[in-house]
């Protein structure tokens, strides 16, 4: 079996490199070491930056591109060391015998040498690392549209680890006790402990399911939808579809995706809902062919997921401005589109897991102005608030939704969302 350290290292070469997203290479994990291999990958990537700089002001001349994986094994043993509390003798014995076995032994003293350095100055460096920037440029730039007060918000957050956080079908406060859980001011459930899902209870006799507190917002903000015919248009894998059913929607679910809209059926049928249509087509595709018509339309469309860099930090080092830019048309085509199967008088809610505004208020500002026939319907925070107060408010003044990462710190955060709740007049 090849080594839990080996792996994660060519793991995190393989993001960074490639541009490759975890969940696409979690099948190379051993099912036996996959939730201490998940927190060494994870910490490192969202180190990174300040850890490769912490790095080389220990060295001279930079490591040789052939024996770059000396690199992220020596990166990777530097995340241990400082921020997992990992047993000294373990990271460094493993980390310099794996260079050694893959980069030659030229490089093992240096290795030993510089992870022995970082455990002398262990406080100093977490430090450093914490306060350094811990974006890489190219991602930064989808960030031009915000203040340096608010940058430097963002790139704190990057170091943050999630809990995790669900939302139930009813009862939200006898689920908080059960779970021992957080009740968040939306109805969010957030769980402070590390273990595996289906352990939890009420896990097999669905009765909730995993969503980020802000992913749960546009369902949220729908207004009243019990018994209206509600279609969402981008569902798998179905966090939002499920809370449109547990308000009572008939519901329309969509996806491009057989093999995700499969993952959604299954989902669905552990929390015991059977009654809603499915369709696997290309959501542009159905508005431009349907003759059906609904009261509502929740468009929660593709987008970067640049707003989810605190659960997936691999975001960080993957998404560039021309991500998002190549996002911006489809969701433009399937925005305007919406009038197409929506009813005068009936709501659009457009929400994105994005933290570029070029996807999320600059969006809505386009697409108000192209299409008169649509109106903002300016969303309260006691739609949002049921359970509490948040401690930043995320509604804008244009009563659209913004959360940003660094929201909610002493909770560890929340996913950056853009939601705008809109209706057909004409």
């Amino acid at each position: 079996m090849r080594s839990l350290r080996l792996n994660s290292a060519l793991i995190i070469q393989k993001i960074i490199e490639d541009k490759v997203f975890f969940s696409d290479l979690k099948s190379r994990i051993d099912p036996r070491c996959i939730s201490t291999t998940n927190m060494i990958i994870l910490t490192t990537l969202r180190n990174w930056v300040g850890l490769r700089k912490a790095l080389y002001s220990f060295l001279d001349n930079k490591i040789p591109n052939k024996y770059r994986l000396a690199e992220y094994l020596l990166i990777q043993g530097m995340a241990e060391l400082l921020f997992m509390g990992t047993a000294h003798y373990a990271v460094i014995d493993e980390t310099v015998d794996q260079v050694k076995r893959n980069c030659g032994k030229s490089l093992s003293g240096l290795v030993n040498a510089v992870l022995r350095n970082v455990i002398a100055h262990k406080a100093e460096l977490r430090t450093r690392v914490h306060k350094s920037d811990l974006m890489p440029e190219e991602f930064r730039a989808i960030l031009k549209d915000y203040g340096k007060v608010q940058i430097k918000k963002i790139n704190g957050s990057i170091a943050w680890q999630p809990w995790l956080d669900i939302s139930v079908k009813d009862n939200a406060r006898y689920w908080a006790k059960k779970l021992s859980g957080d009740l968040l001011p939306n109805g969010s459930l957030r769980i402070k402990r590390r273990t595996k899902i289906e352990r939890l209870p009420g896990y097999e006799e669905g009765q909730w399911w995993v969503q980020d507190a802000a992913a749960a917002m546009p369902v949220q903000v729908m207004g009243w939808i019990n018994g209206l015919n509600v279609i969402d248009l981008c569902a798998a894998p179905g966090g939002k579809t499920a809370q449109l059913l547990a308000r009572g929607a008939r519901v329309t679910a969509l996806d491009v995706s057989q093999e995700r809209m499969e993952t959604l059926q299954q989902n669905m049928n552990r929390l015991g809902y059977h009654n809603l249509r499915t369709k696997v087509i290309d959501a542009a595709e159905y508005m431009q062919t349907t003759k059906e018509s609904y009261d509502a339309v929740l468009l929660d469309a593709p987008c970067s997921a640049t707003g989810t860099l605190r659960r997936h930090p691999e975001v960080i080092h993957i998404k560039t401005q021309d991500d998002v830019d190549r996002q911006i048309q489809t969701q433009r085509k399937l925005l305007s589109l919406c009038s197409n199967i929506l009813r005068v008088g009936g709501i659009l809610v457009y929400s994105v897991c994005s933290i570029s505004k070029d996807e999320g208020e600059k969006q809505i500002e386009w697409f108000l102005q192209e299409h008169k026939e649509f109106k903002i319907v300016p969303i309260t925070l006691k739609e949002i608030s049921t359970y509490g107060k948040w401690h930043e408010n995320p509604i804008l003044p244009n009563g659209t939704i913004r959360t940003l990462p660094y929201f909610e710190r002493d909770r560890s955060g929340i996913d950056s969302f853009f939601i705008c709740k809109m209706q057909r007049i004409i």
